[in-house]
């Protein structure tokens, strides 16, 4: 009799054996149910399943050594190059720390979304006991019974993204009565429930495991996007502490050169030779240049902060003393390829990759919506064996006899009319418009924002020839003023104002510089190609 049962209960044990490898060895995202375009943003694509934070950290290909910060205010000065800025702002950067988690977060719904396809085991147990009375048909006489069952059931079950619901169980139930004897039932049983309309193929069941990997991929390009203003930002402040520093030197040799041109002319008013009127204008030059150098030194303090934090990983080190030791001076060029550029920011914006993954996840809505509006229709198929006898070991043994159960049916149900399906499915072909409208918006803005920025680049460029020059013709008109007045042919008026227009002149020249390394910072940053630009990379 054994032998007789064996082959059965052995081919009931290999049914768990295979929906376990469908759930653990077939992942239900590789199922090739979509277009190579949806497999390329969603299933192929190195940005699906991130889990770590470690994942996010930035890359560098030529990484320098860089400094050590103090950890409070001390009186060392932190030398610092651009490069070193830029490293330390992405390594340590408060803001960028928040944000690395955003896309972990988002991952993890991929595996919410995947976990709807594990197998799952249960067990049951219950127990049931009754007293009651009953009249006897033959003699009318009444009399108690009492009885209780028992049951456990225990079992795996899997729902596939075809839209199979998979179910096994082994149950046993022991049934106790004064009426009847004992009876042990053990049953082995098999179903099938497949949707054959509404909720029918991979298309519409994994929607949301294919919407939950291009969510996880749009954060990806939105820390892309934010990687990027950090970095250029932190460029920003470095070259306008740059120029503050510059601007204080040119400052302090003003105001040196102004209290020469005043001590100059008290003594020849000293000596008699200018009237007392003459110093007005040579010490309210003076002033002028010490309200000016205030201001300047006020301004680069404030660019410090804002420099020192992007770059300290806590505000303990604020008022650390910094030298900034990249040149200032650079090699403006033309440029000529704005058509290359363009086609390069619609490439790599990352907010134009992340327009476009939202544009994918509504069509995938859209399949399931569309699905939706299908009746649901779902062909069920229940087969056990069972045993019965009066212990628990022999019911098993009698599962090798012909007691059976076998169903097999259809279910339908459906809606009248249907309308909040025929609303989903509206409002997400409406997503879908809109979404290809805005897409469409984007990337004429984006075009707009690279013009204006090839429009700023070539600006400064210009700036930077045209301040020279004038500084230069600047410089020549006060050496001229300065000869004039040392001949007595000139006056310390004259003079104080050639002074004050070579002051404006180096200071626009020194903005110009600064100005085109900022220009071409937005560039890159409106190109989407900043961090390529400077040898950086989200992902190994």
């Amino acid at each position: 009799m054994i032998n007789q049962f064996l082959p059965k209960f052995i081919l009931f044990l290999i049914y768990p054996v295979i929906l376990t490898g469908i759930g653990g060895c077939i992942t239900p995202d590789r199922w090739p149910v979509f277009t190579p375009e949806d497999s390329r943003l969603a299933g192929d694509n190195q940005f699906s399943g991130i889990d770590s934070v470690n994942q996010l950290q930035t890359r560098f290909e030529i990484m320098p050594e860089l400094p050590t910060l103090p950890e409070k205010s001390t009186e060392k000065i932190l030398d610092l190059s651009v490069e070193q800025a830029v490293m330390l702002a992405l390594k340590n950067n408060q803001e960028l720390k928040v944000e690395q988690f955003n896309p972990v977060i988002k991952g993890s719904f991929e595996d919410i979304e995947r976990g709807i396809y594990d197998p799952e085991l249960f067990g049951e147990v219950e127990y049931f006991k009754e007293k009651s009375s009953e009249t006897a048909r033959s003699t009318g006489t009444r009399f108690d019974v009492e009885g209780s069952d028992t049951t456990y059931q225990a079992g795996i079950r899997q729902f596939l993204p075809s839209g199979t619901n998979l179910e096994m169980t082994v149950g046993q139930n022991r049934s106790v009565s004064n009426r009847t004897p004992e009876q042990q039932v053990s049953r082995i049983g098999l179903s099938l429930v497949q949707s054959l309309l509404k909720g029918f193929g991979p298309a519409a069941n994994l929607a949301g495991v294919r919407q939950a990997e291009l969510d996880t991929i749009a954060s990806v390009h939105q820390l892309r996007g934010f990687t990027e203003a950090l970095l250029a930002k932190a460029e920003t402040a470095y070259w306008k502490y740059v120029l503050a520093k510059k601007e204080i030197d040119i400052f302090e040799q003003s105001l040196a050169l102004a209290q020469k041109q005043r001590d100059e002319v008290e003594e020849r008013i000293t000596v008699g030779l200018y009237p007392e009127i003459e110093a007005a204008a040579t010490r309210a030059e003076v002033a002028l240049r010490k309200q000016a150098l205030i201001n300047a030194r006020s301004l680069a303090l404030d660019n410090r902060f804002k420099l020192l934090r992007l770059i300290y990983p806590t505000g303990m080190g604020l008022d650390c003393p910094l030298n900034a030791t990249s040149e200032l001076q650079v090699t403006p060029r033309h440029i000529t390829d704005i058509r290359e550029r363009l086609q390069l920011a619609l490439k790599s914006r990352p907010d134009l990759e992340e327009t476009r993954l939202l544009i994918h996840q509504n069509r995938l809505e859209t399949m399931v919506t569309r699905n939706g509006l299908l009746p649901r229709l779902d062909l069920f198929i229940a087969l056990g064996y069972s045993g019965y006898a009066d212990s628990f070991s022999k019911s098993f043994h009698e599962l090798d006899s012909d007691t059976y159960d076998f169903e097999v049916g259809f279910r339908l149900n459906h809606f009248l009319g249907n309308r909040a399906a025929k609303a989903r499915d509206h409002a997400a072909k409406a997503s879908v418009r809109q979404e290809s409208a805005a897409l469409s918006n984007l990337e004429q803005m984006v075009c707009i924002d690279v013009r204006l920025a090839v429009n700023e680049v070539e600006r400064a460029r210009q700036q930077i020839t045209a301040s020279t020059a004038t500084r230069q013709l600047q410089e020549e008109t006060l050496r001229a003023e300065q000869d004039r007045f040392a001949v007595g042919a000139g006056t310390s008026l004259l003079v104080a104002q050639a002074q004050r227009d070579l002051l404006a002149s180096q200071i626009s020249e020194v903005e110009a510089i600064v100005n085109y390394r900022i220009a071409l910072t937005e560039l890159y940053l409106a190109e989407g190609s900043l961090l390529e630009r400077r040898g950086i990379r989200l992902f190994d």
